[in-house]
């Protein structure tokens, strides 16, 4: 151990206490042996004296906020995307660190709705992002609000910290990996009973006669409000008469006729250069320097979870690549900026019971937080990661350190004599495999051969449901920057967005800015983006909708299957339908039964007699 180098030394060269340092450093060179357990102790003691550092808070006014957050990323999945980062870096993995678990403050949230035990994205979106808990599957209202009733939300609707942010006159911009009108991205702006109405033929007759609006349109009500729009979903935009730009299969989902991509353009301020973008290259020759407004959508549904990204259509960007055009676009707000970001999809590999997904993109969103770390400063801003909610994934047995955290538990065999993974799950689709394995085969399907890092594995699962569902334990939330320390001990959810508005000085909290007069926080964002001097030039007419004659390039039965599952996201609310057993014997003998004809014998007649109780009595 090199006492001298420069990653121990300069952690400390502001330390206010160095001589207690320099002897602490001196005691560990006079060791006799410098052992393992050495090692331990120097990283305890710079933990401690990191918070010892702590201690001087940062009270600056948060001029810029972004907000992470990861769709139902639990713990036990922090923990796994932790151990598969540094497994992929060659590490044994457990010793391995996100990005956002370097960050020096951390609190726990408590998730449930009001009216559920487990929550939804829905109710608990509403609640980080509105300061208020309501029920499962509404959306920006209160809990007076009934589902699916639009009459119940008149004087029930709540703000956003996003939409008070930008009325405050702050650049605000949304970024999702699911349809930007999904429930958690919607309730940065939406307003509804029923999450599920993205879009017109989704919101019946009586409700729209009643004054509710689908989502989609309600994110064009506010187009002026979000500089950078970026995610999937669409075909909620575009009506039935206009084909995807990318998949001639596709059309939009609009019986109303309404273009809304077309109405964004418009909806904008006159002068303002606004520019759409539907793949990969688009967005990354985007000239931010040129670009007030940025609408990205980048698949019909869904955008494809990260390991896929380049495998159909035209090719999405990363989270990162996302969050990076964003940044640079908004920081030319000189009152500062909001960044609501959504990695959508960790959520709906959970549901599917596919670790490998949901791990991948647990690293993706890893990097994206890198990202933004990496373009703004902690002294006047304020960066949170969070979850909405957790699932049942779990991390069990006792592997031996360093063992593929997406592997087979290499210890030991379950009880059945088989083996099985690390990860498990308490329900979902692979309930459903392990029962008709018990049905045909009368045990536990055999994983000994399987592919278990195979991009689509889906691991064994107690209990049977189509979909894997949501768990309800509390969630973390890690903070740095601009007043972080708000984020301690174990709060209720609603709490996040009250500790935001204060720390950027928004909202019901405003008073605490003129309270705090004399504290400017400095501006200390280095900026790659500028405002353009130049005359702006109108992107209005780049936009061309593909009608019905003109089509795209052809998309194979394999694209198709493709989009159909990556649209299918576990929120269909579909029940598995119970299945009596079949009338099928499994009457396993054992060498040791099998010798002896007496037994023999005595296991066909069992057989034979429960083979006519089930006939009679099923």
């Amino acid at each position: 151990m090199d006492w001298n180098s420069e990653d121990v030394v300069s952690r400390w060269k502001r330390e206010r206490h160095p001589t207690r340092w320099k002897e602490a450093v001196e005691r560990d060179k006079r060791s006799a042996e410098f052992t393992a357990a050495a090692e331990w102790n120097k990283q305890a003691r710079e933990s401690i004296l990191n918070s010892i550092e702590l201690q001087d808070l940062n009270k600056n006014i948060a001029r810029n906020v972004i907000f992470f957050v990861g769709d139902g990323m639990g713990v036990s999945t922090v923990t796994s995307a932790r151990i598969l980062k540094g497994q992929k870096e060659g590490h044994s993995g457990e010793e391995a660190q996100l990005s956002f678990e370097t960050f020096p403050h951390v609190a726990l949230a408590k998730t449930y709705n009001t009216n559920q035990q487990v929550s939804d994205s829905a109710g608990t979106g509403t609640a980080y992002m509105c300061g208020v808990k309501s029920k499962a599957g509404t959306i920006g209202v209160d809990d007076r609000v009934e589902k699916g009733d639009c009459r119940s939300i008149r004087d029930a609707k709540v703000s956003s910290f996003m939409e008070i942010a930008a009325d405050a006159g702050r650049a605000a911009g949304i970024v999702s990996t699911a349809r930007i009108t999904h429930a958690t991205p919607a309730c940065a702006y939406a307003h509804v009973p029923e999450r599920s109405w993205e879009r017109d033929t989704m919101v019946p007759g009586g409700e729209k006669a009643a004054g509710c609006s689908d989502i989609a349109s309600q994110l064009i009500d506010s187009a002026q409000r979000f500089q950078v729009v970026m995610g999937g979903g669409r075909r909620e935009m575009m009506p039935t008469s206009h084909h995807d730009p990318e998949y001639s299969h596709v059309r939009g989902n609009r019986d109303d006729g309404r273009d809304l991509i077309n109405e964004w353009f418009h909806a904008l301020p006159d002068g303002t250069d606004n520019m759409y973008v539907v793949n990969r290259d688009q967005l990354m020759d985007v000239n931010v320097n040129e670009t007030d407004y940025l609408l990205g959508l980048f698949e019909p549904s869904h955008m494809l979870y990260h390991v896929e990204r380049d495998e159909l259509g035209d090719g999405d960007p990363s989270l990162a690549e996302m969050v990076e055009k964003a940044i640079q676009v908004l920081q030319k707000n000189d009152n500062g900026f909001f960044l609501f970001v959504e990695a959508g999809r960790i959520d709906h590999a959970h549901h599917k019971g596919r670790a490998f997904l949901a791990l991948t993109d647990t690293i993706a969103l890893d990097e994206a937080v890198t990202t933004a770390k990496s373009m703004t400063n902690d002294e006047d801003t304020l960066i949170v990661v969070t979850a909405d909610h957790s699932h049942t994934n779990t991390i069990g047995g006792y592997p031996t350190r360093g063992n593929p955290i997406l592997g087979r538990n290499n210890k030991e065999l379950a009880r059945d004599g088989l083996p099985y993974t690390t990860l498990l799950y308490a329900n979902g689709p692979g309930g459903e495999e392990v029962r008709q394995s018990y049905r045909n085969k009368g045990r536990r399907p055999d994983v000994g051969n399987d592919d278990t890092y195979e991009r689509d594995y889906r691991q064994q699962a107690a209990v049977p449901l189509s979909d894997e569902s949501h768990a309800g334990e509390d969630v973390p939330i890690y903070a740095t920057g601009a007043y972080a320390h708000l984020f301690h001990g174990t709060q209720e959810q609603n709490y996040i967005a009250h500790a935001i508005k204060y720390a950027s000085c928004i909202g019901e909290y405003s008073d605490h800015c003129r309270a705090q007069a004399t504290t400017k926080a400095p501006v200390t964002v280095k900026r790659t983006t500028k405002r353009s001097t130049t005359p702006a030039v109108t992107k209005r007419l780049q936009y061309a909708p593909v009608p019905t004659q003109q089509l795209p390039k052809s998309a194979d039965t394999e694209v198709i299957e493709r989009l159909n599952e990556q649209d299918d996201d576990g929120h269909s609310g579909n029940t598995l339908t119970y299945i009596p057993p079949k009338i099928e014997l499994h009457c396993v003998m054992t060498p040791s039964s099998a010798s002896t004809p007496a037994f023999m014998v005595a296991t066909t007649i069992f057989c034979f007699v429960y083979y006519v109780i089930l006939l009679l009595f099923r």
